[in-house]
């Protein structure tokens, strides 16, 4: 490998960038391919946005639509200034897809974010995600994959400034840790500031397997702290948007993450990459069929979020089903046309067996009726059409049987009486929760209506169940959903309903499991939302974490999720990292607001993180210090790149620099023991660059 970044070491390669561009200087004929692109992206987004549809559109709705695409496909067209088109080139031994004939000449690729090409349609820029872009990500000594030399590009802002050549097919050149690529390095460690952003760059093998894996089968990430199991996941919607377009724009994506702080910061690395459609939500923004004012204790919320609430659930919602009694007689002009109770009864029972959605089979039974009072037609010698069997259907008679029988169902009101009426929970409940499970969710005051309710999130996922049992909820192609160790079973099933007819990539790490009901195992959570036959990959290698801090911070592991394998840090930089006891009271608010203006003399972002108790009295003694700061999700600025975290509100995010305060009040922070230790473990591992502990109380022993 050779990495002209440093001129005076290899002479022959690389120039110093003031010198003028010649032929002779490979990084000045860089330099004008970039600027060649870059024209031809211009020249790309010039040629949508002279487009003239006012003679192609049959009617408005039309032209609409097709505005709409052109101006998705000129936002996607930007060339930003400070982003890279290419990162890198790959140099063939021979033209992809051709026979390999002796003498045959080789070709030469550039890969980028997206397609560029000039105006003879030859392409000057390969999009990453496409087939002959692979080898940059996967090609390797042992296995070049017809790859004579692969070039990584440096840049400073958008500046093409240093190259680093490796030369896979030369047996002569050295392979293994000691040409480790410095220009990957440097990206990897670069200072965060501002949103997330992609990793198109810096993908590596066992990343890029995971990206590139079908669209048929569900995925799950394992990855500890660092192991960019969230760029994975956002690059794999990326590459699944390229290889199967026209598929998942009809049934569209989702990105799922745990809140919005996080969506916050994730939000510009699909749109970097030219990719415009993918909806971000959370959970609760899935279920949010009513207000969410209240909340619940931890016991309650376990129950609530068991997966044995369904069984319940199902029960109360069918229950509303009664055998009918009474014939149902409909008159037609002169006739009176009978059918006996019985033969109602074996429609219900029919419709009950199917198993289709309550909603549904309540309105199939109208036309059952209706269809039973045509056969008798037929009989007494008439011929009715399909109109007069959709006539009786809308029968005065069919109709108040079918409401007797199947009446409608509201889902909120549904789980409101389960809630608030003990014998109504008590019958469905009766075998699936103990009395001491019923009594922990049952409100202890009643409620006259669903708008006066103060509902909690763990409700909302209740009525989510509810309604899908009513009307079967909208699937999607393919969801992604982040940080999914902290969801509830009733939490899966919701997720699992939206890609219930598509795949979905599952990201987390079980020893960062925050919440009561975090996940035990992904098998478990798979089966809850539907998706079993799901494959589990674990991600070990961390590019964010420094060395001493996760080493720290593994410390952890045995006592939160002792069979996961720790993460080994690849970086070269081991990072900066200290634990500095405070002063009492007063003083050691002092000594924390000190850290942080310490840390704010390097470049970079800063994250203050403590015990949510804690943020109030910090905040007033940044103020009081001159200091501003953010909170979680803003966007860092060169004036502002302090951040103050509560500790609930780290989980996805990272930052340069970290000063966590109090690491037992994290702890002390949390109902129980195990999940206290996980969130501090989440709040020692947000760190890119360096981390100052500091804390007045004993550290928590098992840091010891």
């Amino acid at each position: 490998m050779s990495t002209p970044a440093d001129p005076a070491a290899h002479p022959a390669e690389a120039r110093p960038a003031a010198r003028p561009a010649d032929t002779d200087d490979p990084l000045a004929r860089e330099r004008s391919h970039l600027s060649a692109s870059r024209a031809a992206l211009r020249a790309m987004r010039a040629d949508v946005e002279s487009l003239d549809i006012r003679d192609v559109t049959a009617n408005w709705v039309n032209a609409e639509v097709l505005a709409h695409q052109i101006d998705e496909r000129i936002k996607a067209l930007a060339d930003l200034s400070d982003t890279p088109l290419f990162f890198g080139r790959l140099d063939y031994l021979h033209a992809p897809g051709a026979e390999q004939a002796e003498g045959a000449g080789g070709e030469r690729f550039y890969i980028g974010r997206r397609h560029v090409h000039d105006a003879d349609g030859d392409p000057m820029v390969i999009d990453w995600r496409a087939p002959v872009s692979q080898p940059f990500y996967r090609a390797s000594k042992k296995d070049p994959m017809d790859v004579g030399l692969r070039r990584r590009f440096g840049y400073t802002g958008g500046d093409l400034t240093a190259y680093e050549d490796e030369h896979l097919s030369d047996p002569a050149e050295p392979s293994g840790a000691a040409t480790a690529s410095k220009l990957l390095q440097q990206e990897i460690e670069r200072p965060r500031v501002g949103p997330m952003r992609d990793i198109v760059a810096t993908i590596q093998p066992e990343q890029d397997e995971i990206v590139r894996s079908g669209l048929g089968g569900t995925v799950c990430v394992q990855g500890g702290p660092g192991t960019g199991k969230t760029a994975v996941g956002l690059h794999r919607v990326a590459y699944l948007l390229y290889a199967h377009r026209e598929r998942l724009a009809r049934t569209g994506t989702l990105v799922i993450g745990p809140n919005k702080s996080f969506l916050h910061y994730i939000e510009q690395v699909l749109p970097a990459l030219g990719e415009l459609t993918v909806r971000q939500a959370t959970v609760d923004d899935l279920v949010a069929h009513v207000e969410v004012r209240g909340t619940d204790d931890a016991p309650a919320a376990i129950v609530k979020g068991d997966a044995r609430m369904a069984q319940v659930l199902r029960g109360a919602v069918y229950a509303h089903v009664t055998m009918p009694t009474e014939p149902v007689v409909v008159v037609r002009g002169s006739r009176r046309w009978r059918v006996p109770a019985y033969e109602l009864e074996g429609l219900v029972r029919e419709l009950l067996d199917r198993g289709i959605r309550y909603g549904a089979a309540r309105e199939a039974l109208p036309q059952r009726i209706a269809h039973a009072v045509l056969v008798q037609m037929e009989r007494a010698g008439e011929a009715p059409d399909d109109r007069v069997q959709d006539a009786v259907a809308r029968n005065a008679a069919v109709k108040a049987a079918v409401k007797a029988v199947w009446p409608a169902v509201d889902p909120a009101k549904l789980v409101l009486r389960l809630l608030t009426d003990a014998d109504f929970l008590a019958a469905h409940a009766e075998g699936i929760l103990t009395e001491e499970e019923q009594k922990t969710i049952l409100w202890a005051r009643p409620v006259r209506s669903v708008r006066s309710a103060k509902w909690s999130a763990a409700d909302a996922v209740l009525i989510d169940e509810a309604a899908d049992l009513v009307e079967r909820t909208h699937s999607l192609g393919h969801v992604v959903l982040d940080e999914a160790q902290d969801l509830s079973p009733m939490q899966y099933r919701a997720v699992g309903r939206r890609c219930s007819t598509g795949s979905a990539t599952v990201l987390g790490d079980l020893a960062q499991g925050t919440t009561p009901w975090a996940t035990r195992t992904w098998e478990e959570a798979l089966a809850h939302l539907g998706k079993s036959e799901g494959v589990v990959e674990e991600l070990t290698a961390g590019f964010r974490v420094p060395t001493d801090v996760i080493t720290y911070a593994s410390r952890l592991l045995p006592h939160i999720a002792p069979g996961l394998t720790p993460v080994a840090s690849v970086r070269e930089n081991p990072g900066f990292f200290e634990i500095r006891p405070a002063g009492a009271d007063a003083a050691g608010d002092a000594d924390v607001v000190a850290a942080c203006e310490e840390l704010l003399r390097n470049e970079g972002s800063i994250g203050l993180i403590a015990a949510d108790a804690r943020v109030p009295a910090l905040a007033e003694a940044l103020t009081a210090a001159g200091l501003t700061y953010l909170s979680p999700g803003e966007e860092t600025t060169a004036e502002t790149r302090l951040t103050l975290v509560p500790a609930s509100l780290a989980k996805g995010l990272e930052y340069d620099y970290v000063v966590l305060d109090e690491p037992q009040a994290v702890v002390d922070g949390e109902p129980d023991e195990r999940t206290g230790l996980r969130r501090l473990y989440v709040a020692l591992t947000r760190a890119v660059s360096g981390l100052i502990v500091t804390h007045r109380a004993a550290l928590p022993p098992q840091l010891a």
